[in-house]
């Protein structure tokens, strides 16, 4: 069975984004029920080398709708700098990327393939076909930082459990 770029990655960010919004909207939930601030969380991280819950979120829109950009431009580069942010800016930023990758169309990802680009951080320059960028680079990031996210909100205690992480499931109709 083939799979079009478009399924290998759009319905794949649509629903590990679907799963992000979800464990957010439990992290504030849990907030709301131990009556703490969610904006503590926001600038938490798993150990103190690692970035922040603000850099996992601003990360799952780099390397999902900021990926596909960054193809169709032919250059993608590290995040730009984290702005400040609130727990509710990190609920915005997962709808409105929901929003936007939900628009793309499967003739504009598949439309990509083969084209020529380039990963650059400062003078270093890594060549990609779009497909080889978006499925051995983007998609393990995009996964790492929703990972993180997860991982983040449950070290502080919200219930969250391997499903709230797979998001919906493409059952069988």
């Amino acid at each position: 069975m083939a799979i079009s770029l478009y399924e290998a990655t759009v319905e794949r960010y649509l629903q590990t984004l679907g799963a992000v919004a979800g464990v957010l909207d439990k992290g504030a939930a849990h907030c709301a029920e131990a009556g703490t601030d969610p904006q503590e969380l926001v600038s938490t991280r798993l150990y103190p080398d690692m970035l922040p819950l603000a850099f996992q979120v601003w990360s799952v829109e780099h390397h999902s709708k900021g990926a596909i950009d960054g193809a169709k431009s032919g250059v993608f580069g590290p995040p730009s700098s984290l702005p400040e942010l609130s727990y509710a800016d990190l609920q915005k930023i997962v709808a409105d990327t929901r929003a936007k990758v939900g628009a793309l169309t499967p003739d504009e990802v598949n439309g990509l393939e083969g084209r020529d680009m380039v990963f650059q951080i400062g003078e270093r320059k890594m060549p990609f076909a779009a497909e080889g960028f978006l499925l051995s680079f983007s998609l393990p990031n995009f996964f790492f930082h929703a990972a993180t996210t997860y991982d983040i909100l449950r070290s502080k205690g919200v219930k969250l459990g391997k499903r709230d992480f797979m998001g919906q499931l493409r059952l069988k109709a």
